[in-house]
């Protein structure tokens, strides 16, 4: 197996970006030959009924989002601070790995799903009359670390995917659990849409599975993509598939629809776009008024796009650094990956969660910032909204910012949720 060369830390190298303003660095921790770590992959993905594994390949591949030049995001202080003491409570008993999604449940406020790098998806069961308590309703295993979850049309149905290649259908009432379809190499996504019963996952075999589910005799369409997915998000009648090379892809739900209805098989973008950030696409999110979307990269940036695709609606479209703290030991700026962004459903600002530990609070419309929030003692993983806005979630877990070998998450990780104000979170007055 080719091996994956790594070095020590060295001095940070100058990021070449134009109009940057103020210089910033990213700081180089390894140099990947990409042949060596196209053959280390493949033969990681070779995989018995989903039972042998090297998880340590895709530790690296999902936490620095590929096998592109890494940016280590250096961890400027580390304050275990909590968001706002006496609104807010950890889940409990904690996942015992590293967050790789949160979702809440569509029809109630008091129920999130939390998906794990120790092969569960753990569902959670949140009092909500201030007692801080939390209840464990089901902890799903898996036959490898799951990426994603997402719930149904209500709280009692969820799907997940990850390493294992499967998207699968858990049964929330009594844990079970039913394979929907394979994928080649490992899901990184699911998304599903209440309005027109369509389950979406993205693998890294560069496909999609459409999954019709008001007609469960029908069988999955698979739509072949121009490269890898890193992040996928659904508007009220859209898909936005994030992926390698800064490409974008735009797919309307009311197609997809009328692709199983005609016994389809083939379905092209709405849309295919270039990213605003120039760097790896992180994290997607799409607003809920069904607007437009906001993306985030590792190289600690956020860009807010708009589908309507006139001259004048897209010269609105920005994008703006975050998740930065000033170095210590060198001029410019410690630069974070954004790793997660969650829209709030009612006010339609949006939140960001990154390597630095911090939650932050945006009015798209406005661009600004709300809120920042006291930065957290590990990186965050994953950030989440409920159904009627009333509590944020987030998901903290060591990064793969340090570049280690034997990454591990255990013992480390953890889920706060929030109550919020009802002026937390809504834009202010102009």
């Amino acid at each position: 197996m080719a091996e994956i060369q790594r070095h020590p830390a060295r001095k940070p190298q100058r990021a070449t970006e134009p109009g940057a303003g103020r210089r910033s660095y990213l700081h180089v921790t390894a140099q990947v030959n990409k042949q060596a770590a196209a053959s280390a992959l493949q033969q990681a993905w070779v995989v018995k009924d989903g039972t042998k594994h090297n998880h340590g390949a895709w530790y690296v591949s999902y936490f620095s989002s590929g096998f592109s030049t890494t940016v280590q995001n250096r961890t400027y202080r580390n304050i275990n601070a909590n968001l706002c003491p006496g609104t807010q409570f950890e889940l409990t008993p904690p996942p015992g790995d590293a967050v790789s999604a949160i979702k809440f449940a569509p029809d109630v406020n008091n129920k999130l799903l939390v998906s794990c790098w120790d092969k569960n998806v753990y569902y959670y069961e949140v009092d909500t009359s201030n007692t801080g308590r939390s209840t464990l309703l089901q902890r799903i295993g898996h036959k490898a670390p799951v990426l994603d979850a997402c719930f149904g049309d209500d709280h009692t149905v969820a799907f997940s995917g990850g390493l294992d290649w499967a998207v699968h259908r858990l049964d929330l009432n009594t844990g079970d659990m039913t394979v929907l379809s394979k994928h080649t190499a490992p899901v990184r996504s699911v998304c599903y849409s209440a309005r027109h019963g369509i389950l979406v996952s993205a693998s890294w075999d560069c496909s999609l599975n459409l999954h019709n589910l008001r007609d469960p005799s029908s069988t999955p369409i698979r739509i072949p993509l121009p490269a890898k997915p890193q992040a996928v998000s659904m508007s009220p009648s859209k898909v936005v598939v994030a992926m390698t090379g800064r490409i974008i892809n735009i797919y309307d739900l009311d197609s997809i629809t009328k692709l199983f209805a005609t016994g389809g098989t083939e379905l092209k973008p709405w849309q295919q776009r270039e990213s605003s950030l120039r760097y790896l696409t992180r994290a997607v999110s799409c607003m809920p008024d069904d607007a437009g979307y906001v993306t985030s990269s590792i190289e600690g940036r956020a860009a807010v796009e708009w589908f309507e695709d006139t001259p004048e609606v897209q010269a609105r479209k920005y994008a703006f650094k975050c998740h930065r703290q000033p170095a210590t030991d060198f001029e410019g700026d410690m630069i974070y990956p954004v790793n997660s962004l969650a829209f709030h459903p009612i006010h339609g600002t949006f939140a960001t969660g990154g390597g630095d530990g911090a939650v932050a609070l945006w009015d798209a419309d406005a661009k600004r910032r709300l809120r920042l929030y006291p930065k957290l003692s590990q990186s965050v993983a994953a950030v989440a909204f409920a159904s009627d806005g009333k509590y944020m979630a987030v998901g903290i877990c060591p990064g793969f910012e340090t570049g280690a070998e034997d990454y591990s998450g255990a013992g480390k990780t953890s889920v706060t949720v929030r109550e919020l104000a009802e002026a937390e979170t809504k834009p202010k007055a102009k």
